[in-house]
């Protein structure tokens, strides 16, 4: 499975900057191996004030990948038990038996081992 790549608001801020002073769309996109349309939409954000609060934002993203970390962790514990909540049902039940059951009856020793 792909994993994408996140950038930080600073660094989405910086690339908007640098391309509205007077850097190439292609330059940039090539020195930070990125792809021209999310310059361009890191741009319109810019513009727009959207990449303003870097900080929150920031936090806010290290928030989200924390919350994604612990909803991976609660899914794993939940398999976990739903498969040791079957493994429960399908084991076979030991009845209470007297002690004197568990250990057996007493064996007499037989004529052989008399001798």
């Amino acid at each position: 499975m792909a994993r994408y790549r996140t950038h930080s608001i600073e660094f989405k801020r910086q690339v908007a900057q640098e391309y509205l002073s007077g850097e190439t769309l292609h330059g940039l996109a090539k020195r930070h191996d990125i792809q021209r349309q999310l310059i361009r939409v890191w741009v319109r954000k810019y513009e727009e004030g959207a990449l303003d609060d870097a900080q929150a934002a920031d936090l806010i993203q290290e928030y989200e990948a924390r919350i994604a970390a612990l909803e991976r962790l609660v899914g794993k514990q939940d398999l976990e038990l739903e498969f040791l909540k079957g493994a429960l049902k399908s084991a076979p039940r030991q009845r209470n038996r007297p002690t004197s059951a568990i250990t057996g009856p007493e064996v007499s020793p037989s004529p052989k081992d008399a001798g």
